[in-house]
């Protein structure tokens, strides 16, 4: 990305340092294991070891040839370091794929699929069959030694019948061995439609998790299968895992189409790397990387002082070639602003955001007033979302988003032009005390918005995610109009593209679920913070309250509760005694309740929102309580409420280690059925 690039030309003298100082570090500890491959294309063979008749088909991975007695196995080219074994700490995964089992011919099934984690080397099944489905044959099953000696736990995708399994298709969670007890029935269709999967740890409750798809009467099955597993009382401290499959007498087709691997402790290591040599080379290395550091440190400061203006000019140079080639708007000269500001004087600073302070000027040549947004060029994250915002809001055309003039940017100082917004944000009349607005002019805020969100969602020519979907970035022009701002973390997406994985980023109280235990930005999660910013402009109070009582807390959680005792209107804002409709009321706080659905799947697209605040549609059927069992709990995490809840406040976050999965103790299987949000709709 251009951003990433101007901070390293920047900083690259200070970048080089680092990397001489840490590098006989950085072999032993590194970053959690994560990857994200969306499709197999490319030369696959330095990413995944491939055993038996795997073999890669237009962009995926085909596990097993159509044949009886067909093998094939693909393992990550790392090892994954699961625990540490000196403080016997377990590291948090979450892993998510997508599979096809097709069966041509209806009548043959055979065997399936399996995700595994095993002991380093995991020998292959011998002599091949089918009925392990890729981990273990028949023989290794009945061995009693083998099991001692290979150590694995595996959830298995199962579509045929052993003697030992139960009398449908399953999936289960194999520890040790595959006649597992811990399965619940698999709504297969076995065609070309595919399924998909989350798998998930939680080393604090021991839950392995486990979220599929599947089919019934046509529509898609979304079911729940977890088990308390120890890992580490099962599995060594450095395991291989990856996928398996097999074929017996009766076959099909297997494909693996998509994977992706998220870890929160993870080392990452060369399978040959020997841990005892890196201890000897670390304690001999310590010391001369300390010598050379000292030595430079000197030399740095020198140079970063010689070429600061140098780097300065270039950074400046290249990004005023990669803005003008996008034919951006106007480039002003720091001379222009600086006057316009009073040279940024104190008196002129409306506003500080997470990056620098916002400054009223106005420009002579232009005739108008105008909001300065002075960006610190101090940070890597600084720099990206100055680019990010120039780019993609520069695009946009709609009344209801704040307008880009113009930028500019001189060595320390990164500087965006946007049209003044007379009311400020809404932020400061519904909690800081600068106004009471009243009922029409609040839904009209809203619907605003969702304009806003339906422009940006499906109306430009790329999705735009704006991820930062909150209060304080709604602002309100002379006639109280909405005027959505701030695209400083917004992201572009292809419109087939259903999410797309980032750095978590976003605001703790705002954040949906699914985006602060994954960091999978969506339509779906920009539809959460539409939700929460919803209620409180019914409600009148913060999305996180931490002074309140631990059940009203969290507005969401409140709302839901008044809403299931039937009494919706009890949260509506006390200031406005009454003086509203009861019906936009109503309608506003139930949109907003289904817009936070805990589960993505059930939550509308921000038309279908639209239809129901302008009385196009009926209101949608809600539970009357929201049971995290019921749905993909595997997303629904505290962590993101938590972090809010111990600084007392919000704010904007971009890593997340935690992800809490809540449920029974014991072994546990659910399922329902999906259909479109449209189908929540009451047509009675």
């Amino acid at each position: 990305m251009a951003a990433s690039y101007y901070s390293q030309k920047s900083h690259g003298v200070v970048f080089h340092v680092t990397i001489v100082s840490v590098l006989l570090l950085v072999t032993s500890r590194a970053a959690p294991l994560s990857f994200n491959y969306e499709q197999f294309s490319g030369d696959m063979t330095n990413a995944f070891n491939f055993s038996g008749d795997v073999y890669q088909e237009k962009q995926v991975l085909q596990l097993t040839k159509y044949e009886k007695d067909s093998l094939g196995r693909v393992i990550y080219s790392k090892l994954f370091h699961l625990w540490d074994i000196n403080t016997s700490q377990v590291t948090d995964f979450t892993t998510s794929f997508s599979f096809t089992i097709n069966t041509p011919n209806k009548t043959h099934r055979g065997d399936g699929i399996t995700f595994f984690l095993a002991s380093p080397n995991f020998p292959l099944p011998a002599p091949r069959d089918g009925s392990g489905i890729g981990l273990i044959s028949r023989a290794q099953k009945d061995n009693p030694n083998f099991s001692k000696e290979n150590h694995f736990v595996a959830v298995e995708f199962d579509t045929v019948v052993n003697d030992w399994d139960p009398t449908y298709d399953h999936v289960g969670i194999d520890v040790n061995a595959i006649n597992t007890s811990y399965t619940t029935q698999w709504f297969t269709s076995l065609d070309e439609r595919g399924y998909d999967a989350v798998v998930s740890y939680n080393s604090s409750s021991n839950n392995l998790t486990v979220t599929f798809t599947g089919y019934q009467d046509n529509s898609i099955v979304k079911q729940n299968l977890f088990s308390v597993v120890i890992l580490k009382d099962y599995l060594p401290d450095w395991v291989e895992f990856g996928f398996t499959s097999a074929t017996g007498l009766s076959f099909e087709e297997h494909t693996l189409r998509s994977w992706s691997f998220n870890s929160s402790l993870d080392f990452e290591a060369h399978k040959d790397g020997s841990k005892t040599g890196l201890v000897i080379g670390l304690s001999i290395g310590g010391a001369c990387v300390l010598i050379f550091v000292l030595g430079l440190a000197c030399l740095v400061k020198w140079k970063l002082k010689n070429r600061d203006m140098k780097d300065g000019l270039h950074f400046d140079h290249e990004m005023d070639n990669d803005f003008e080639r996008s034919s951006l708007p106007k480039k002003f000269t720091f001379e222009e602003l600086a006057g316009a500001t009073n040279n940024f004087a104190k008196d002129h600073k409306i506003g500080e955001g997470g990056f620098g302070g916002v400054y009223k000027g106005f420009l002579r040549d232009m005739k108008t007033r105008v909001a300065i947004k002075k960006v610190s060029k101090g940070s890597n994250q600084g720099v990206k979302e100055y680019a990010s915002e120039v780019k993609v809001i520069s695009q946009l055309r709609h009344k209801n988003l704040v307008q880009l003039f113009g930028w500019c940017h001189k060595q320390n100082d990164l500087l965006l032009v946007y049209e003044f917004v007379e009311n400020g944000s809404l932020d400061s009349y519904l909690f800081k005390g600068k106004g009471l607005l009243t009922w029409t002019v609040r839904y009209n805020i809203v619907r605003g918005l969702a304009s806003a969100l339906l422009y940006l969602h499906e109306e430009c020519e790329q999705c735009v995610l704006h991820r930062d979907i909150k209060s304080s970035n709604v602002m309100l022009d002379s006639n109280f109009n909405t005027k959505l701002g701030d695209f400083g973390l917004a992201r572009l997406m292809n419109h087939e593209i259903g999410s797309k994985t980032t750095v978590l980023a976003g605001t703790y109280g705002y954040l949906s679920p699914e985006a602060a235990t994954r960091g999978k930005a969506s339509r779906e999660s920009d539809v959460y913070s539409f939700g929460v910013v919803a209620l409180e402009i019914a409600c009148g109070r913060k999305a996180i309250e931490p002074n309140l009582s631990e059940e009203n807390i969290y507005l969401v959680d409140w709302v839901w509760e008044l809403y299931g005792k039937g009494e919706l209107l009890k949260a509506s804002d006390s200031r406005l005694y009454g003086e509203y409709n009861e019906k936009e009321v109503e309608r506003l706080m139930i949109v907003g309740l289904w817009c936070t659905h805990i589960d993505y799947l059930q939550r509308p697209v921000i038309r279908q929102a639209i239809q129901v605040l302008s009385f196009d549609a009926p209101l949608p059927i809600l539970p009357s309580k929201m049971d995290t069992s019921t749905y993909n709990t595997s997303f629904y995490s505290v962590s993101s409420k938590i972090p809010a809840f111990e600084n007392s406040q919000t704010g904007t976050s971009t890593s997340s280690n935690n992800s809490t999965f809540t449920g029974s103790s014991q072994s546990s299987t659910t399922f329902e059925v999906i259909s479109p949000s449209a189908a929540l709709l009451n047509t009675h």
